[in-house]
């Protein structure tokens, strides 16, 4: 087994491959790493290819011996970039992929931006068989152009592969930068740009959180997981292609993270206080039932560990915070 990691240098590709090493079913595994602003070192089991999947040559360079391809390679709101990486990149992926006789499994790691997560109402958990609803923007229509194109090449060219649909991905101190009102908030609400100009200043330094609310001042419900336990569903359906293959999976945490919840626990275990934001989303609910089901997957980190694993983190000198994409 050869696999193809795209988008190797980011949070799920380089925990993807810590574990790939540690993984005992996979002893026999080797893995080809893509990098293309930055790179990895190479290994015995490790081989890197720098470039971008959007040039046909690299692609066809790195897919050499390849049987396994995990895609994680993505752009943000990068109008300039996001076409080269979302249709041309992919196509060129599976256009390998499927002109290949021993190719194995294609595993495309999706995101719930093409079901307009927390932009739009759902009235009901939202399953693997709601329709497309990407939000507006260039990177929910590219998670979109991803699902059709892989869904597509199972049809066209009945192409083993899965696709694994990831809400907002947590790892070290991210869930604690996502609840601030500075200018170091990771992704967005952009709490600063929701408040006045003055509190947001106070808010920031006091270490105080917004408490994100409905426009009728009800407690947000919305979807994450944790980079570990997205890598373990990875690796699960890679073990069990039989199950896996020809599926898309939510995978996600076993309700969502409810806002209300999260201000109550740092409430009491850490003494922060919490002020309310009223926003336009909407709360939703992921189903992960089908992974659970299928690939005998459930997550192992849950409300309370996802804030205790945030906010107990502590930077080494050499582990700078860098957000590596706008968005």
């Amino acid at each position: 087994m050869k696999i193809l990691v795209t988008g190797a240098t980011g949070k799920v590709g380089q925990k993807f491959l810590d574990q790939l090493i540690c993984t005992e079913a996979l002893n026999d595994a080797s893995a080809v790493a893509l990098c293309h602003n930055r790179l990895l070192e190479e290994t015995d089991r490790i081989k890197v290819v720098k470039g971008s999947i959007a040039n046909k040559d690299t692609v066809d360079v790195a897919m050499k011996g390849v049987t396994h391809v995990v895609h994680l390679a993505t752009c943000k709101e990068t109008p300039n970039d996001v076409m080269d990486v979302t249709v041309k990149g992919l196509f060129w992926l599976l256009e390998a992929c499927r002109n290949k006789s021993n190719f194995q499994q294609f595993i495309l790691i999706g995101g719930d931006a093409a079901m307009g997560h927390f932009f739009y109402p759902h009235p009901t958990p939202v399953t693997e068989t709601q329709k497309h609803s990407a939000y507006p923007g260039c990177y929910a229509l590219s998670k979109v152009l991803e699902e059709v194109m892989l869904e597509q090449y199972q049809i066209q060219y009945s192409l083993p592969s899965t696709c694994l649909r990831a809400p907002w991905i947590m790892e070290k101190d991210d869930f604690k930068y996502s609840l601030s009102f500075g200018d170091d908030v990771f992704g967005g609400p952009v709490w600063k740009d929701l408040v006045p100009e003055k509190h947001a200043k106070e808010y920031q330094e006091s270490g105080i959180i917004p408490l994100m609310q409905d426009i009728n001042g009800k407690a947000i419900k919305r979807n994450f997981i944790h980079v570990d336990d997205l890598v373990k569903a990875i690796i699960q359906a890679i073990l069990l292609p039989d199950k896996s293959n020809g599926h898309t999976f939510n995978i996600s945490m076993d309700s969502p993270v409810d806002y209300g919840d999260v201000s109550k626990y740092l409430k009491e275990s850490r003494g922060i206080e919490s002020i309310p934001v009223k926003t336009e989303y909407h709360s939703t609910w992921l189903d992960n039932s089908k992974a659970k089901f299928l690939l005998d997957w459930q997550p192992n980190i849950g409300l309370k560990k996802l804030i205790d694993l945030s906010w107990d983190y502590e930077r080494e000198v050499n582990d700078p915070r860098k957000i590596w994409y706008p968005g």
